[in-house]
């Protein structure tokens, strides 16, 4: 008695469009959740915002210690060490949300800049 040879690849075809139906309905659940950021249903409170503002070695951390370094030292920046005596506070704040040379803009939030461009006014 001789096997059927079409049965295991019709096993194989319901199963694979079963896992694209499945996909269908999760890309589907993902669509509208990146709609529903696009359109401004993700924005973070002031109170979120207000969380990772307040420590500027935190933000430091997060933002910009890839290129300067984690200890302020340069690294694929400039030095930020003695930052403080060559800008002012308003000079450091307009560099961090306009960029400078190579750094480009908007590497932080406004309240996050005004807090690392205070921080860094102090290293001197």
């Amino acid at each position: 008695m001789r096997k059927n040879p079409v049965i295991p690849f019709a096993i194989i075809a319901i199963f694979g469009i079963l896992t694209v139906i499945v996909i269908s309905f999760v890309g589907l659940n993902q669509r509208e959740d990146i709609q529903q950021a696009e359109e401004g249903g993700t924005e973070q409170t002031d109170e979120q915002e207000g969380e990772t503002t307040g420590d500027p070695d935190e933000i430091y951390q997060a933002n910009c210690s890839s290129c300067h370094g984690g200890d302020l030292s340069g690294g694929n920046a400039p030095d930020l060490t003695q930052v403080g005596s060559k800008l002012s506070e308003e000079e450091i704040q307009d560099v961090i949300i306009n960029g400078q040379g190579s750094m480009p803009a908007g590497m932080a939030t406004d309240t996050e800049a005004e807090v690392l461009a205070t921080w860094l006014s102090e290293k001197e």
